[in-house]
């Protein structure tokens, strides 16, 4: 799994690539944790994401709840067909913000 952050537009791009697994997930919660912490806006990139479980997904749910409680954005972007396979079945699509693309969810 590769995890690359950028600025971009006043926002935090976090693009995430792989598997985000059992094991993987405690680093992805650390980078956007961190990234909630500091109140920023975050667009998390999702189109290379080849497998996300439970974890992972919770992950992205603990990022999110912060968000709100700081009264930031987090964003879902270029969600990968098996990402958004499990955020339906979890119906967590109802629930995130997505965008069809990063430059889309920037502007979300």
């Amino acid at each position: 799994m590769n995890v690359n952050v950028r600025e971009q537009e006043g926002a935090m791009v976090v693009t995430l690539e792989g598997e985000i697994d059992l094991q993987r997930s405690p680093a992805v919660r650390k980078q956007l944790m961190e990234l909630m912490f500091d109140s920023r806006d975050v667009v998390v990139d999702l189109s290379g994401v080849a497998y996300i479980d439970s974890s992972g997904i919770a992950s992205l749910v603990e990022a999110y709840q912060m968000a709100r409680k700081n009264n930031s954005r987090f964003v879902l972007a270029a969600v990968s067909q098996p990402a958004m396979r499990v955020l339906q079945l979890a119906r967590l699509d109802k629930v995130f913000a997505l965008a069809e693309t990063v430059a889309a969810g920037l502007k979300a």
